[in-house]
């Protein structure tokens, strides 16, 4: 290995919560960023009018689907590449490579093969008028090149986080975003005597940046790891029990958020069934709980990245505890950050969203308590299950989400919201109640322990 582990030798005290924050803010500051990315996006396009505007979004919600598949089995990849880097095997961490870009590049084929049959039928049907299924099948065909690039990226930023190097990632999306911005409103609106592309032209403009921050990351690869190239062998033998234990291991975590997505889809849709004031301020508050949640749930990711390093360095059952004690104090930290932050949102709807109406403002209001609660038994949950599957108990991990979501949250919701037709302050506490049903299955598995004698010798 030609690079040290972004955790110190663990043999006397161990990585304490400073090497969690090391690791998490560039996270943080990313995942952030990126959910602002969208909105800039549809700023640049909205000058366009409401038919360009619409046709962005209905593109970007087909496309949505294949990058979420990437984005899913990517997590995995990330926990697998921190087990690998910590047992500093080269051909452990090779192997993780090059599975996991197989994986994510076959993820991203297919996607765009099921797009290219059903692509223009699901626009048909869903666009509100041709000119909009027209203007939608331009971005998408343009948009394909995003999708392939997001496939190589995904893969090698997830490397780069389980190697401890999550600065790379950010430095990637810091240099790429100014440029996406940039060539997408000269594209747009035809600058510097070149055609306006109108909506084509966003397209083109995310194709772009995402060709650069992609060259960036295969730069940094191979200046920091392109001696993983010349390490000869398999982690399995040979490449294909190889790929199959990688997909073993993903499929799980990519299950996992497979269904988080699809749940929250599905909760969206009978949220519309509110009345209009109540499901405007629940449309409002859903942004604020993921961009804001962002910082606890990296902090967990990162937390399980250096679980997953610790495991594969084989450390001790003390080193071990001593560094979770102190992951999960600045775990409840970052939950006071979250909190915070909601409840400034909250305070100051009056003047944030000074157009909407008393009512609305008032629904906003009232989800305070709720919100000022959430993120402490979320980010203590969020700590158990990065843990769990950074020793390999993904399919534990696995079955908590999904039950929580299918027997509590997506039918409770319904009840709620179609049949007792309760108020938004207690349909947004379905979101509390379902980390308190997943608390007790978490918190028992960790504390009994099993995770600390994990092997990663398979």
């Amino acid at each position: 290995m030609t690079s040290t582990p972004a955790t110190p030798n663990t043999a006397l005290n161990g990585p304490t919560a400073r090497n969690v924050m090391r690791l998490a803010w560039p996270m943080a500051l990313k995942a952030i960023i990126l959910h602002g990315t969208v909105v800039i996006d549809a700023y640049l396009v909205s000058a366009l009018g409401e038919t360009s505007l619409a046709a962005m979004g209905l593109a970007a919600a087909i496309a949505g689907f294949v990058l979420g598949s990437i984005l899913a089995f990517s997590n995995a990849m990330q926990i697998r590449t921190a087990q690998a880097f910590g047992t500093s095997d080269p051909v452990f961490l090779k192997s993780t490579l090059a599975s996991g870009m197989a994986v994510s590049v076959a993820v991203g084929a297919f996607g765009l093969l099921v797009i290219s049959i059903f692509g223009g039928s699901i626009i048909g049907v869903m666009a509100p008028s041709a000119d909009v299924g027209a203007l939608a099948k331009d971005y998408l065909s343009i948009f394909s090149l995003v999708i392939l690039g997001e496939a190589v990226g995904q893969c090698l930023s997830s490397y780069f986080n389980g190697c401890g190097r999550t600065k790379l990632p950010l430095y990637s999306f810091c240099l790429s975003l100014p440029v996406n911005v940039a060539s997408s409103i000269v594209l747009i609106h035809g600058y510097f005597g070149l055609p306006a592309y109108g909506v084509k032209g966003a397209a083109m403009g995310s194709a772009i940046a995402v060709c650069l921050q992609v060259g960036f990351l295969i730069w940094r690869l191979i200046v920091l790891d392109g001696h993983l190239r010349h390490v000869k062998g398999w982690r399995q033998v040979t490449f294909f029990p190889t790929l199959k234990r990688h997909l073993a291991f993903s499929l799980p975590i990519a299950a996992t958020f497979f269904s988080a997505t699809f749940a929250s889809h599905v909760c969206t849709l009978i949220y519309a069934k509110m009345s209009l004031n109540e499901f405007a301020a629940m449309t409002i508050i859903a942004p604020w709980i993921m961009v804001a949640g962002t910082i606890g749930m990296q902090w967990a990711q990162a937390t399980g990245i250096i679980v997953a390093q610790l495991l594969g360095q084989e450390s001790s059952e003390a080193v071990l505890d001593r560094f979770l004690s102190s992951a999960w104090r600045g775990a409840f930290v970052a939950a006071t950050c979250v909190a915070s932050i909601y409840g400034i949102v909250c305070l100051s709807a009056s003047h944030l969203y000074g157009d909407l109406s008393e009512e609305t403002r008032a629904v906003l209001l009232g989800f305070l308590p709720i919100l000022l609660v959430l993120p402490f038994p979320k980010g203590s949950n969020a700590i158990c299950g990065n843990t769990l599957r950074a020793s390999g108990d993904t399919i534990y991990v696995m079955h908590i989400f999904i039950w929580s979501q299918w027997l509590v949250r997506v039918p409770v919701t319904a009840l709620a919201v179609l049949y007792f037709q309760v108020p938004a302050f207690w349909v947004l506490a379905i979101l509390l109640l379902e980390e308190f049903v997943k608390f007790p299955a978490f918190h028992r598995r960790l504390f009994r322990g099993d995770w600390k004698r994990a092997t990663l010798v398979e």
